[in-house]
């Protein structure tokens, strides 16, 4: 569970990092969690974009993708969400305590 700090500091640093993943009007599945736990593995923070035509509500979504993945749901904004796991193997960002 992360902190207000900590959601803060994840938010200044997901500002300039474009969206890795959009989701359109197919919506979720299997195989886009697959590879967005594998896209965070690496990266630890990043950001996935919900199209227009994606009707289903955005925190819902963001909610579904933060369990299937064992991510952290940092922030919806807009059509925005953000995403944060602490990678195993490529550790690059240190929260604040």
């Amino acid at each position: 569970m992360l902190t207000g700090k900590q959601k803060r500091f994840l938010r200044s640093e997901a500002h300039h990092l474009t969206p890795v993943f959009q989701i359109g009007k197919g919506g979720t599945n299997e195989h886009l969690f697959r590879h967005i736990e594998e896209a965070i593995e690496k990266r630890e923070l990043m950001k996935v974009q919900v199209l227009n035509n994606n009707l289903d509500d955005k925190n819902e979504i963001a909610a579904e993708i933060a369990r299937e993945t064992g991510s952290e749901l940092v922030q919806v904004i807009g059509s925005t969400i953000i995403l944060y796991k602490e990678s195993r193997d490529n550790k690059q960002i240190e929260l604040p305590r």
